[in-house]
Parts: C-alpha cells; sequence; structure tokens
C-alpha cells in the first residue's frame, strides 16, 4: 500500500489532543488536516480512537544471535508491535557479543531480515576494544553501551583507564548500565554466608543495593562532566539517584539524561512473595518508598524517558532457585499498557505518556524523522482505543518465552493497530509481514 488514509483520529502529539484525518504516502505523512479528500489504496476510519506516535523504546534484549532459545528479533519485533511500539534500541550482550563492528553490522543484517519494527543496536564495550568502539557510525547507530556492572560474557568495564577513555574520547551518545560491582560482590559474600541456599528473590534488592546504584551512576555522572561526554543512563531504580539529574533545562539542550523502566514504576519489593524471581532483574526492583519516588522524578523531568529493559528468560530458567535464575523481565508488548493504567488512575495525562514514551526518546538520541506525528516524518503510529478492557493470557503472550509477570490481569487501554514505516504492520489481531521495518537514522551529536 503507496498510501493510506486514516480518518477520524484523536491525535496525541506535542502536548495537545485534536481531531485530524492523516494521509500517508511510502512511508511518510504527507498531510493532515480535519478532512482529507484524496484517493487511497486503503482506508481506516479510526472511529474516534486515539492516535500516537509509535513508541521508541532505547532499552531491549531481542537475545539474537546465541541465546535464541529465549526469543529472537523476529519473535520480540512482532510483540513489540503489537503493542504500539514501531522502533526499538538493542542491547549487545548476545552470544557472541556485538563488541566488533563486523559482530555488530551481523546483528543489523538480521534487523534487516526478520524485524517488523524499525531497529537500532547498540555497540558493545570491553576493557580492551575501544578501537573498535571508536569505528562506529553515528549517523547509523544509536550509541556506545557500557555495563559498569556484571554482564554477559567479557562487558563488564570496570577499568578506570578504560572509562575515562571511552568517555573522553568517544564522539557518540554513551548509554550505560550502572551498578557497582565491588558492592555487589560484597553483599553477595555476606547473604550467601548468612542464607546459603535459603536465598531467595526477596533478597536480589539488598545485594544489588541503593549504594550499588548511587555509586556507578555519580562515577557515570563525574565522567561526562568531567569530558562533555553526551551520557544516559538507563533504568533508574533508586530515589538516591534522582538528584543526580537535571532538570532546568530542556532536554534538547541536556547532555546527561536518563531513563525510567515500567517494571521499576509498577513493582516494589513486597512483590517479589507473589512474583519472586519473574521480577527478578538488574537493577533490582526495590522498596516501595524507591518505587513512588520515580514517578514525581518523571513528571517533573529529572527522568526523561520511559522504557522497558525487556530482557527475556525460559520458564524453566526462572524457575529455578535464586541464586541459579537469571535477571530480565518480558515487558515490550505491555509497557503502554503500565503507562495506561497510571493514566486511568489519574496520575498522569495521554500527552506527558507520549512525550516521555515517542518525543522524548527521539530528541534524546536524534533519531532522524521519528517519535512525533507532523509532515514529513515517518508514519509510525499506534493506534489505541485507551478505555477497551482486556486480559493478559498464554494465548495473547506474544513473547517467545511465552510467560509474562502480567499474565492474569486486566488492562484498560488496547492496542488496535500498529503503522510501521506507513505499513500496516498490526491490525485486527494479525501481523502482516510483507514488510520488514526499517533502520533508524540519527543527527550526529556536535
Amino acid at each position: 500500500m503507496n498510501t493510506i488514509l486514516l480518518r477520524n483520529a484523536r491525535v496525541v502529539n506535542k502536548g495537545v489532543i485534536y481531531e485530524s484525518d492523516l494521509y500517508i504516502r511510502q512511508g511518510r505523512i504527507e498531510k493532515m488536516a480535519g478532512s482529507i479528500d484524496m484517493p487511497a489504496d486503503y482506508e481506516l476510519d479510526l472511529q474516534g480512537n486515539h492516535i500516537i506516535p509509535g513508541i521508541i523504546d532505547d532499552q531491549v534484549h531481542f537475545r539474537e544471535p546465541g541465546l535464541t532459545h529465549k526469543a529472537t528479533i523476529a519473535t520480540e519485533s512482532r510483540a513489540a508491535v503489537a503493542g504500539g511500539v514501531c522502533s526499538f534500541m538493542e542491547m549487545p550482550n548476545v552470544v557472541p557479543p556485538a563488541v566488533t563492528q563486523a559482530l555488530l553490522e551481523g546483528k543489523y543484517q538480521i534487523g534487516a531480515n526478520t524485524s517488523l519494527a524499525n531497529y537500532s543496536f547498540f555497540m558493545g564495550t570491553t576493557n580492551d576494544n575501544l578501537d573498535e568502539v571508536l569505528r562506529t557510525d553515528p549517523e547509523k547507530v544509536c550509541g556506545i553501551k557500557i555495563f559498569m556492572g556484571s554482564s554477559t560474557g567479557n562487558m563488564l568495564v570496570d577499568e578506570p583507564g578504560t572509562l575515562q577513555r571511552i568517555f573522553s574520547e568517544s564522539p557518540m551518545l554513551i548509554a550505560t548500565h550502572c551498578e557497582d560491582e565491588a558492592t555487589i560482590k560484597a553483599n553477595s559474600d555476606i547473604f550467601t554466608a548468612r542464607y546459603g541456599d535459603a536465598l531467595t528473590a526477596s533478597h536480589h534488592p539488598l545485594i544489588r543495593d541503593v549504594n550499588a546504584c548511587y555509586i556507578s551512576s555519580s562515577l557515570a555522572i563525574d565522567l561526562a562532566k568531567k569530558y562533555g561526554t553526551r551520557l544516559h543512563i538507563l533504568h533508574i531504580s533508586t530515589k538516591d539517584e534522582l538528584d543526580l539529574f537535571d532538570n532546568s533545562l530542556p532536554l534538547e539542550q541536556k547532555k546527561i539524561t536518563a531513563e525510567l523502566c515500567v517494571h521499576h514504576l509498577n513493582f516494589c519489593a513486597d512483590d517479589y512473595e507473589e512474583l519472586g524471581n519473574l521480577i527478578k532483574c538488574n537493577p533490582a526492583i526495590k522498596g516501595k518508598e524507591h518505587r513512588d519516588a520515580l514517578l514525581p522524578a518523571l513528571l517533573d523531568n529529572r527522568l526523561d524517558i520511559i522504557a522497558t529493559d525487556h530482557a527475556p528468560h525460559t520458564w524453566e530458567e526462572k524457575s529455578k532457585p535464586y541464586s541459579q535464575a537469571p535477571s530480565g523481565v518480558p515487558l515490550v508488548q505491555h509497557s503502554l499498557n503500565v503507562m495506561l493504567e497510571f493514566y486511568h488512575q489519574g496520575k498522569i495525562s495521554l500527552e506527558r505518556i507520549v512525550e516521555k514514551m515517542c518525543h522524548a526518546p527521539a530528541i534524546a538520541f536524534r533519531i532522524k524523522d521519528r517519535g512525533f506525528i507532523e509532515e514529513g516524518y515517518w508514519a509510525d503510529l499506534a493506534i489505541v482505543d485507551i478505555n477497551q478492557p482486556w486480559q493478559v493470557n498464554k494465548q495473547n503472550i506474544l513473547y517467545k518465552c511465552g510467560w509474562s509477570p502480567f499474565e492474569g490481569k486486566t488492562f484498560r487501554g488496547r492496542v488496535l493497530s500498529t503503522i510501521v514505516s506507513g505499513h500496516l504492520a498490526w491490525h485486527e489481531g494479525k501481523f502482516n509481514e510483507s514488510k520488514m521495518g526499517e533502520r533508524l537514522l540519527f543527527n550526529p551529536i556536535s
């Protein structure tokens, strides 16, 4: 379909909601007006349902290559699209990890062949691959990822000299996982000696504690300020870290930004009793006082972006004892639903949800022509009935792992259709796989 006409939409964009028709030609929004009378290959009446820019998730783990028993780019991108996520940025801790330009390009080839959503992949860092990192193309790659805490394989970067060189020499955005490894190890030794095999997921936020997060985030920010680096700290999980971030500047002018993930906003340490390892993740979901401090920080712009850190594991893996169960939660299909629940509770507006899930990632990562509903932009759009109830169950969970911590929950609000780069990829509960997503492109950071 070269042309699509969307009628009777309630557009949520740039802080306002208004009625409009939209005309899409060759993947882009050509015209927006109260009424459009133009021939189209396909016409869809939205009947007053809301249309938002396609969500941009800046942190996912789709497990390919090497971990495809958990997930693939094909399966998880489809789950993303069904949840209104049109674009994702995926992490390098796969097997082998994406720490050379050749390995990184291999992931882009998989994305081009199999991703129903638009895609980008972070370049990974180690203590000894700086030459490869500095060859990364800032127009074609979303950023550099540093694990300043334990990770898969050889991706922990903890040598001070290496960190200084990456922060001082890389011209690109650096995204960091911030947890201090020495603190975690010391806590782990104490709790293992005390509890041994009796350790459970409830101990996780005590082992990967507040101090581990604060020490590491503070270090990253100190380095970024020293060298003028563009820094994005992923998955903030503690109230203690919030004062590290500035809300005095508009996002376009910030050099240091922060991300909030939906599971840290939705769950707290009390939920380990029921969900156990299913919500074991890094950084850990912490006490209620930390969870409750995150939404106010999002609303006052200390926290800039809402994402998921989607990280699936098999049910069998998650069913192991705490010390053997891997960390990570599948979330990308349900992130908008989580935020719509906060909307229905009167805690956040639709306009702010769109700002934090769509506009802000596009601004912070300087993505070309996406993240907004504007003439000339790519037509990345999610059509949402914000009131329709539906229950999460095995039949409608689309992750390859087949489970969700939200199973059995009834959400209010459902994605009816998703248009990815002008392609109607999800509609009436079915995927159209005749066209894959596009590679995200970026405006280089000056």
